[in-house]
């Protein structure tokens, strides 16, 4: 019988074969080692791993920027809305109360009749045609009350809804307030711990932080005759350029320093187009087109979540507000991974 089971290799007792196995494992131990870092060098110190947690860290509260910017917006849509629900509850309120008022009116009417029977009152009337002339009035008046009856019933209904609709926006309005207040905080921890991080470094490098840019307003040639998307895109390019050079300043959409959304809302604002306020909303304000396609007036949004969002102004560059600590400046489409670009 045939058996295509190995042998154990020839010549090694099993005493042997434990030193050979030690032998490998404290090889491969050695060719580990010879890749490590030495000691005093460990892994993520130095002013690299320094400026990259600093970056880092922007850019997280870059993203809790968004979210307090989005926040912030829902916020102000609820207070239009409950401000409108309010207004629609007092009206309704009034109708109501005008509809009590004139039931009331029906009531009396009806009382003052006596609730006689009225083949009774027929009959003891002096002045049967003039009894049934008033009969006639209050049976109308009977269908009157009716109707408003109904109508007194639907209007409390509706006014039920309203205030509960009211309601239901009241307490959305306190979680977005809250909503603002955590990511405001978030925020502030981010940016706190960056400067900290930052202030580590040697005065030199600290200096020199920061990433590749064109500076000021003449930094950007011309634009070589490439033309906008549109009127209003070529109105906005020339609101976002004349920025270059305000603070960066979280939260803010201008005129004297703005985050990265916010220098985007408020340049198509100088051309007369409302934008959302966040960059993840700017990224679907418009229809998408190639990077490869990309005109002055685009909006250029970054990385995989559109927390990051520029301007394109042509000759591959893109005018945008970098972050905390940087003015409004020109750097290269390519600076970190483009998400989408938008045709306003």
């Amino acid at each position: 019988m045939v058996s295509h089971r190995r042998s154990s290799q020839p010549g090694l007792t099993r005493s042997a074969r434990g030193t050979v196995l030690s032998v490998a494992a404290a090889t491969a131990a050695a060719a580990l080692g010879a890749g490590a870092a030495p000691a005093g060098a460990e892994p993520g110190t130095g002013a690299e791993a320094t400026r990259a947690k600093v970056d880092r860290l922007y850019e997280e509260a870059e993203r809790a920027t968004e979210r307090f910017n989005e926040a912030g917006e829902r916020v102000e849509h609820l207070k239009d809305r409950v401000a409108h629900a309010q207004d629609r509850v007092a009206r309704t309120q009034e109708r109501i109360n005008r509809m009590r008022e004139g039931l009331g009116s029906v009531a009396g009417a009806q009382y003052r009749s006596g609730g006689m029977d009225p083949a009774l009152a027929l009959l003891l009337s002096q002045d049967p045609d003039g009894y049934l002339e008033a009969a006639a009035g209050l049976d109308r008046i009977s269908e009157l009350h009716s109707a408003a009856l109904s109508d007194l019933r639907r209007e409390q209904r509706h006014l039920g809804q309203e205030r509960a609709e009211s309601s239901r926006d009241l307490a959305e309005l306190e979680r977005s307030r809250s909503a603002v207040s955590r990511h405001k905080s978030t925020v502030e921890r981010k940016l706190g711990e960056a400067r900290r991080v930052l202030a580590a470094l040697p005065a030199e490098e600290r200096e020199g932080y920061g990433r590749p840019s064109r500076p000021g307003r003449g930094a950007l040639p011309e634009l070589s005759g490439l033309a906008a998307g549109s009127p209003y895109a070529a109105a906005a390019t020339t609101a976002a350029r004349s920025a270059v050079g305000r603070p960066y300043v979280w939260g803010a959409n201008g005129p004297s320093g703005f985050d990265c959304s916010g220098l985007v809302q408020w340049s198509y604002a100088q051309a007369g187009v409302g934008l959302p306020r966040t960059s993840q909303a700017q990224a679907h304000a418009g229809r998408r087109v190639p990077l490869s396609q990309a005109r002055p007036g685009d909006i250029v949004t970054y990385r995989s979540d559109a927390s990051h969002v520029g301007m394109y102004v042509g000759n591959g560059q893109v005018v945008h507000a970098p972050y905390p600590g940087a003015s409004v400046r020109y750097d290269p489409v390519g600076m970190m991974p483009v998400h989408a670009v938008t045709r306003v």
